[in-house]
C-alpha cells in the first residue's frame, strides 16, 4: 500500500521558537550541509513569520515536521510578489506529494497578504522538478540567472499567478530538447525568453532525456 494513503499529512504555518529550531535542522539535513555558513537561522525565520513572509510545515500524525518551506515578499515595477526561497522534504517522504502541499500552503499566506503571484527558482537540469513547478502547478519560466549562487549555479525563475486556475497548454510550442552542456542549455533558453517566450512544460523524452516546450508569454 502507498505510503500517502496510511499516513495522514496536514500543512500548518510554523510559530514557535521550537519549530523554527525544527525548521533549520531539516534543512541541514535535507541539503546535507556541514559548514554553518550555510544554515539557516531559526531567529531568521521567526522574523519573517512575524512580518508577512510564510514559513510553512508539512507534519506527520506524530506531528513531526516532514516538510518545510518558507519566502517572503519581493517588488517589482509590476507591484508586489511572494518570493519562495527555499522547499525541503525528508527524504524518506520525497514523493508523497508534499511539495505541492508546501506551495499551496504558500499560496495561501501570500494571498492573504494582497499578493497574487509568488516566484522561486530551480536548476533548469533538473526535469523532474521542472515538470512539477511548470506542468503540475502551472507556473511559468519568464527569467534565466546565469551563476545565481556562483559558478555552475543557473537557475530558471518562475512565476506562479496565484488567481488562474491550471492554464491551458498553447496549441503551438517551440521544442528545447535539453542539450547536455550546461552552456548550451543557457544559450538556448536564454534566446528563447529573448523571443518574447516563456517555459510552460517540460517532459521526460523515451530516451531518457527531457525536453522544455515554451508558448506565448500570456499563456
Amino acid at each position: 500500500m502507498n505510503r500517502i494513503s496510511e499516513v495522514s499529512f496536514r500543512a500548518v504555518s510554523l510559530t514557535t521558537a521550537s519549530r523554527f529550531a525544527e525548521a533549520s535542522e531539516l534543512y541541514r539535513a535535507v541539503f546535507g550541509y556541514l559548514d554553518p555558513a550555510y544554515g539557516l537561522n531559526p531567529r531568521l525565520l521567526g522574523a519573517l513569520a512575524s512580518n508577512g513572509g510564510s514559513v510553512v510545515g508539512i507534519l506527520d500524525e506524530s506531528d513531526k515536521l516532514v516538510a518545510f518551506a518558507y519566502g517572503f515578499c519581493g517588488t517589482d515595477r509590476r507591484g508586489f510578489y511572494h518570493y519562495s526561497q527555499s522547499a525541503v522534504v525528508a527524504a524518506d517522504q520525497q514523493g508523497h506529494g508534499l511539495g505541492r502541499m508546501l506551495k499551496n500552503a504558500q499560496r495561501e499566506v501570500a494571498l492573504s497578504h494582497g499578493m497574487s503571484r509568488m516566484r522561486w527558482t530551480y536548476d533548469p537540469r533538473q526535469v523532474r522538478n521542472a515538470h512539477f513547478n511548470l506542468d503540475v502547478l502551472g507556473a511559468r519560466g519568464r527569467w534565466f540567472a546565469p551563476d545565481m549562487y556562483g559558478p555552475g549555479t543557473d537557475r530558471v525563475i518562475v512565476e506562479w499567478d496565484l488567481t488562474r486556475e491550471q492554464p491551458a497548454v498553447p496549441e503551438s510550442m517551440t521544442e528545447l530538447v535539453m542539450p547536455t552542456d550546461p552552456a548550451e542549455l543557457r544559450s538556448s533558453f536564454e534566446g528563447l525568453l529573448a523571443q518574447g517566450l516563456v517555459a510552460v512544460s517540460c517532459r521526460r523524452l523515451p530516451d531518457g532525456t527531457g525536453a522544455y516546450y515554451f508558448g506565448p508569454a500570456d499563456a
